[in-house]
């Protein structure tokens, strides 16, 4: 093999990869080369001093509860999270809760670690989410009934699975979510007190009325907290629609007045005061009209029922765009470690994001439009991290395999170069993979600048090129251990590549056939390429 190329596919997130380190560009002056200098610092660097728990591969499942989160991983896990809909958020979030229950009654799980790994972090983003927009609520809403407003609840911080053992991270989830649940069922009372004080409002002395929306009180609380489990979500099982008049329910007053009631206490507990108000003026309006014109109360009643739809859809709409917007903020506003490169800032997707959920202003079209392109760039650039890091663990161990020295580097317009020397190839002989722009490169390297080489040259050439057809399905074998799929193509078979060890990456000589002794010469990309793409395979995005 002289020459292949490969996009590397990211499918599952390996739980421990940390961020890159900053890895100087070559200097061909001041580095020696004899062959390919030694991996062990740069390509620890490159891969991110990544723990040796992963050199093999993912871990089995039963395993996974001592696996450590890396934080690249982690906030890959994070973005994709916050690209999901909530109903695969919410699967995920069953999904680790059965793990969970599995280890404790010690049944054997069918997950590997990098899908526990998954569920779990798609499970802390969806808590998480739900903690931050259920507090900027509670500080929105002031004028409770008798008390002056909410009060805070005493929520657990949010929960950051990064560096933590998946049992630990577990333990935790299930602490925040208990508490999560116990808030948000004490926050749904008080939604329905102050729902329901507007309903005994619209019936001043009339104590049949009350009456019927005390009774019905607990039952919204019940209904609209079951409507919010995990299992709900993944199931889309919403809170149930509003009863349909019919015309043997309009027959008689009472008959009327308590279609009325059941109609109203389908209000979301978080429906907009002004169409509530609606709603009721037309279940007064048909309770009017019961006794004199059956027909029009009926009428009347649909119209209510209309109105109670229209307030539950935009309930559920801005509560879902509250914890939207929470798991993007999250996103957007991670921070890398203090030692590696920083990522980028989005003030003009992070400013609307948090206007808000501090005052309850939805996105416009463009500001939602904003804050998904930076949620994208910001994924793309994780995902190329992660695949530098991923191909440089992926050649350190094969090095470890088959022996040899082997190095990274990322010289001026490459993502990342990685060199290495197999065992009896040196000194005149390694394979070199480089990485620009998403597109993964590989040749079989000889130690020289072009010309005619002699028949025991190309022999050997030759010989090497088999050898590296064998290291590289090893290579995508262990990428595939580590999360990606390297779906190569050989574009040339025999012949080796001309070169200079630790040469600088601005120019680069192009594949030629051993026989051929002019090799064309072009320039690296510019820095000003575009950003990578990664196809991620496995997930419903929104």
């Amino acid at each position: 093999m002289s020459s292949g190329v490969a996009l590397p596919t990211l499918d599952l997130v390996a739980p421990s990869v940390a961020f890159p380190q900053p890895l100087p560009a070559a200097d061909v002056y001041a580095v020696p080369h004899t062959g390919a200098a030694q991996l062990g610092d740069a390509a620890s660097e490159a891969s991110t001093q990544m723990s040796e728990a992963v050199a093999h591969g993912l871990r089995e499942a039963g395993e996974a509860a001592v696996e450590v989160l890396g934080a690249l991983s982690g906030a890959l896990l994070a973005g994709r999270a916050a690209m999901l809909t909530t109903r695969v958020l919410a699967s995920a979030a069953v999904r680790a809760a059965e793990e969970q229950r599995c280890l404790e009654r010690q049944e054997e799980l069918s997950a590997a670690a990098a899908e526990q790994w998954q569920a779990a972090a798609y499970a802390v983003a969806r808590a998480n989410a739900r903690r931050t927009a259920l507090l900027a609520r509670c500080a929105r809403d002031t004028g409770a009934p008798g008390d002056g407003g909410p009060s805070r609840p005493d929520l657990p911080p949010p929960l950051d699975p990064v560096g933590r053992p998946l049992g630990e991270v577990r333990a935790e989830l299930a602490r925040l979510e208990e508490a999560l649940r116990r808030a948000e069922e004490r926050r749904t009372a008080w939604e329905v007190a102050r729902l329901t004080a507007v309903l005994d409002g619209a019936a001043e002395g009339d104590d049949t009325w009350r009456r019927l929306v005390a009774d019905r009180r607990e039952a919204m609380v019940r209904r609209h907290t079951a409507s919010r489990t995990a299992e709900a979500e993944r199931d889309e099982a919403g809170p149930g629609e509003p009863p349909r008049p019919t015309a043997d329910a309009t027959a008689d007053p009472e008959a009327v007045r308590a279609l009325g009631a059941d109609i109203l206490a389908a209000l979301d507990p978080a429906a907009a005061s002004a169409t509530v108000e609606l709603a009721v003026g037309a279940v007064g309006r048909a309770v009017g009209r019961a006794a004199l014109d059956p027909a029009r109360a009926r009428r009347h009643l649909v119209e209510a029922r209309k109105f109670v739809q229209d307030a539950n859809r935009k309930a559920r709409r801005r509560r879902a765009d509250e914890e939207w917007a929470a798991a993007q903020l999250d996103f957007l506003t991670r921070r890398a470690p203090e030692d590696t490169e920083a990522l980028d800032e989005a003030p003009d997707a992070v400013g609307p994001l948090r206007r808000l959920l501090a005052e309850g202003v939805p996105l416009s079209p463009g500001e939602r439009r904003t804050v998904e392109l930076r949620v994208s760039e910001r994924m793309a650039h994780l995902e190329a991290l992660y695949v530098q890091a991923q191909c440089a663990h992926a050649l350190s161990e094969l090095a470890e395999r088959f022996g040899g020295p082997a190095d990274a580097s990322r010289p001026e317009g490459q993502d990342l170069r990685l060199d290495w020397t197999p065992d009896g190839w040196g000194p005149d002989h390694w394979l070199r993979a480089t990485l620009v722009g998403g597109t993964l490169r590989f040749a079989t390297m000889y130690r020289g600048g072009p010309g005619e080489r002699g028949p025991r040259e190309r022999a050997l050439d030759d010989a090497r090129c088999a050898e590296a057809q064998e290291r590289l399905a090893e290579f995508t074998a262990v990428a595939r251990e580590l999360g990606l799929t390297v779906d190569l193509r050989i574009e040339q078979t025999e012949g080796a590549r001309p070169g200079l060890p630790g040469e600088h990456g601005a120019v680069v000589l192009d594949p030629m056939p051993a026989c051929s002794g002019r090799p064309h010469v072009h320039e690296s990309p510019p820095d000003h390429r575009p950003a990578p793409r990664y196809r991620t395979v496995g997930d419903e995005r929104r």
